[in-house]
């Protein structure tokens, strides 16, 4: 009985990958957990897998084609078998003009696959259209705006390697040189970038948000901090704010959930996104049960996870089933900013500069260190006296210094 081989659904809001590139030719043998095929989503590339052993009967999806998820892509089973007779699958409506540069391969296993959709028979790519290229001169590449498939590989078997890459960007900048004072040459935006726009746009036009701001004096925090780091703990802002927004968030648990409009999807856990800017746009990973860590574990968290997402090896779940999500600007001296709620939460919290800033203190004038905090919520779910007690809530145990002090001691 021949297999289907559908493309996965890596991540919750996902609902469309391109097929970027073949591993296997039609006639070629596979095993279980060779890996077919390599797909781009709107933050990564990944590995899909076969779950079966035999021979590539059939390639359904052409290289570049973007395709709905849990579409058939191919068919495995014995030598000579009959494939199942069907429609094809349809490109998606979003489907855009052949970009073949692709984001950093992640290395990851395949997403298990479903065994009830419909099949076809379109024609297939050619193995000459394969692209060879090195993870690192695909990273480039895709930065750039490049097209892969026009660079000339150097490598070994005319892989394309990162000087070839480099070489390309070049003369494409020498060709492109402006003949005026006026702008210069477009280039194609990224896909990672028109993803990020489809989803926030998506956000701001269906989500009714309202934003509140609290000032929070951190001066006796950075004290602790600067404390923690002579004793060799070193410990950020963002560590603390990470952890007093997760331990609140228990008690606030509508916060912590997400609505359509019409149901409400309660969440007894909470997974903490961190956003995290990165060459080709932005990422959110995700640390999981944040409440249920300290300081410390959770500054190891976060490093592992923005370490990762800047060299692009971050796995799909790494990056799916954020629950809350914080975005800090604070170590760029911003003073206040409002962040757009990611598709499938309640709310975000933006974090500016930490700045001395003159407070009257009683009846006095005295310069503290202050920094705001903005909640950006979905007023579906959370008014604005939910929104300000919790935004209190937060503030009021980045205030307590001695707190942070006796979690750590005690952990």
């Amino acid at each position: 009985m021949a297999h289907a081989v559908r493309m996965p659904k890596p991540g919750q809001m996902t609902e469309e990958c391109v097929l970027s590139l073949w591993l296997k030719r039609e006639g070629d043998v596979v095993a279980k957990g060779d890996v077919l095929f390599e797909i781009e989503t709107d933050k990564s590339t990944m590995e899909v897998e076969s779950f079966h052993d035999g021979v590539l009967l059939q390639r359904l999806v052409a290289e570049g084609a973007t395709v709905p998820v849990n579409s058939v892509c191919a068919w495995i089973g014995a030598p000579g078998e009959e494939v199942p007779a069907g429609e094809a699958p349809e490109p998606s409506a979003s489907t855009l003009a052949p970009e073949p540069a692709v984001t950093p391969r992640q290395g990851l296993p395949g997403v298990p696959i479903v065994s009830n959709a419909s099949v076809a028979t379109p024609p297939v790519e050619t193995p000459s259209r394969r692209l060879a290229i090195s993870p690192r001169a695909s990273r480039l590449a895709a930065e750039a705006g490049l097209d892969a498939r026009a660079v000339t590989g150097t490598g070994p078997d005319g892989r394309i390697v990162e000087r070839d890459v480099r070489s390309a960007i070049a003369s494409r900048a020498d060709s492109a040189a402006p003949a005026s004072d006026e702008d210069e040459a477009p280039r194609p935006l990224s896909r990672t970038r028109r993803v990020i726009a489809e989803r926030l746009t998506r956000s701001v036009t269906t989500i009714p948000s309202f934003s509140v701001t609290v000032a929070v004096d951190v001066t006796r925090l950075l004290a602790l901090r600067d404390d923690l780091k002579a004793d060799g703990t070193h410990l950020t802002l963002t560590d603390f704010v990470a952890t007093a927004t997760a331990q609140t968030l228990v008690e606030f648990p509508d916060v912590n959930s997400r609505t359509d409009g019409e149901l409400v999807w309660p969440r007894r856990r909470v997974h903490l996104g961190l956003a995290v800017a990165v060459p080709s746009g932005l990422v959110v990973p995700v640390i999981r049960d944040a409440d249920r860590l300290g300081p410390v574990e959770l500054h190891d968290r976060a490093a592992a996870l923005a370490a990762a997402a800047r060299a692009g090896t971050l796995a799909v779940d790494d990056m799916t089933g954020s629950t809350f999500t914080v975005s800090n600007l604070g170590m760029f001296d911003v003073d206040e900013f409002s962040a757009i709620i990611n598709p499938g939460e309640s709310a975000i919290l933006a974090v500016a500069g930490a700045i001395p800033t003159p407070v009257a203190i009683g009846g006095g004038i005295a310069v503290r260190t202050m920094m705001k905090l903005t909640l950006s919520a979905d007023h579906r779910l959370v008014d604005g006296e939910l929104g300000a007690r919790f935004l209190n809530a937060v503030r009021r145990r980045l205030e307590d210094a001695g707190a942070f002090l006796r979690e750590l001691a005690s952990g």
